[in-house]
């Protein structure tokens, strides 16, 4: 059982989120899962800027931002070795009941600490994803935010759950590729990296960011495409990512295995190698 190392609520410690938080009562807010390697917050700007970014998209005041910063170095600075940072930002306190925001709220910032699960095993075999069933709604008004309304990741990573799956794999509602549960997918195709593009549902990943970024500075090329199952079946090499596993090699989803491609473990080693 994962236990939490440590909790702030606005700053205070151990603090209690009150019931009335517009975060709890509607999901109304934004979160990051950081990963801590040696008491560094790895890739925390762009963590952040996309806390920002999904804030700026839902009309949430980041005025608070830069206590928001000292609380995050406060609880990076009492870290074991490997931990995960929880980061959310909520739009706070209702005013009165009903969806509609007032206006007048003022945010609320939570930051927990959680030991590190496990690595992932047998790297060298790739991980067997699940294709789920569930499809994503399509709501370009949310997509690549990481907003606090996760369900539909909630269903798709209980159906992975107990059946040898490490990830499942999602489409939208038009059948398209657009991510795992917990995870960006990417494949390798003549040489070249593509990943779904996340303009119509999904969360555009940190960790999917780095490694666009880097694919650049390696020399590789790298797109973002609309991609169906078929694409990833016919691919050279499959791989997923998130911020805490890094990149990750794809053996098998469903009936379709992949060889391992020297690509993927170059990438993934380059990866590993980075704190920012």
């Amino acid at each position: 059982m994962s236990t939490v190392l440590g909790s702030w609520v606005d700053g205070v410690a151990g603090a209690v989120l009150p019931v009335d938080d517009r975060g709890l009562q509607y999901g109304d807010g934004v979160f990051e899962t950081v990963l801590v390697r040696g008491k560094r917050a790895r890739f925390l700007e762009a963590h952040l800027q996309r806390l920002s970014r999904g804030c700026a998209r839902l009309g949430i005041a980041t005025d608070s931002l830069p206590r928001l910063r000292a609380e995050i170095d406060a609880a990076v600075a009492v870290a074991p070795p490997m931990a995960i940072l929880k980061i959310l930002m909520t739009r706070g306190s209702a005013q009165r009941r009903g969806y509609a925001p007032q206006g007048n709220e003022t945010p609320r910032r939570l930051v927990s600490l959680w030991p590190a699960p496990p690595g992932v095993a047998a790297l060298d075999q790739g991980v067997t994803l699940r294709v789920a069933s569930i499809r994503l709604g399509e709501n370009p008004a949310l997509a690549g935010i990481k907003h606090l309304n996760r369900l539909e990741n909630v269903l798709a990573a209980a159906e992975a759950s107990g059946r040898d799956a490490f990830d499942s794999l999602l489409l939208d509602t038009s059948g398209n590729v657009v991510s795992g549960a917990m995870s960006n997918v990417f494949i390798v195709r003549a040489g070249s990296v593509i990943t779904p593009r996340i303009d119509r549902c999904g969360v555009a990943g940190v960790m999917r960011g780095i490694v666009l970024r880097e694919c650049a500075a390696l020399g590789l090329a790298a797109a973002e495409e609309r991609l169906v199952l078929d694409d990833l079946y016919s691919a050279s090499a499959v791989f997923i990512t998130n911020a805490r596993i890094g990149v990750v090699p794809v053996g098998r989803v469903g009936e379709h295995s992949f060889a391992m491609n020297a690509l993927t473990t170059r990438l993934a080693a380059h990866i590993e190698s980075l704190d920012a």
